[in-house]
């Protein structure tokens, strides 16, 4: 099971040193992730992203970077999507079938304000006593939901698409 939180800021240079601080306790081995990142927006309302440096990258297989990848952009890039295509309806519906639905993209949306952040992580594993206390310090405004293993299967074959016969 991941856990996908996001924690939300007033300040972009707190929300950098609480991103530095996961950092940290990732090399620590208080929290497994499976993605981490941290949004900006600037006062003209343009979304900033900034992950790991290509030095402490994530190692992520495949399907664990592009579910990343499809939930990141769901939650972050297209909070407030339109009409969409029947693929990515088809991939909002399954999150919204795992929590991940519109009232908590929305939520997502309404912490990123212009001048605010956030960071973004996605965790497969994470010691919650110490997580919670290294995070304390810096305030924040916190979502999370859960994400199951069979959940993020199912999300990683439906981003594959459909088997073909060879």
């Amino acid at each position: 099971m991941s856990e996908l939180i996001v924690i939300g800021y007033d300040d972009h240079a707190v929300a950098t040193k609480a991103f530095k601080t996961v950092q940290k306790l990732r090399d620590d081995h208080v929290v497994t992730l499976a993605g981490l990142a941290v949004v900006k927006v600037d006062e003209d309302g343009e979304t900033h992203v900034d992950t790991p440096a290509k030095s402490e990258e994530i190692a992520l297989s495949a399907t664990a970077g592009a579910l990343w990848g499809m939930v990141f952009g769901m939650l972050i890039l297209t909070p407030a999507m339109g009409v969409v295509g029947a693929a990515i309806g088809g991939l909002i519906g399954k999150l919204n079938q795992m929590g991940v639905d519109k009232g908590f993209r929305k939520k997502v949306s309404d912490l990123l304000e212009p001048g605010s952040a956030a960071v973004v992580i996605m965790a497969s594993k994470i010691t919650e006593a110490r997580f919670t206390a290294a995070m304390e310090p810096f305030g924040g405004t916190v979502l999370k939901t859960s994400l199951s293993e069979d959940s993020e299967r199912e999300l990683a074959e439906q981003l594959a698409g459909p088997e073909t016969a060879a």
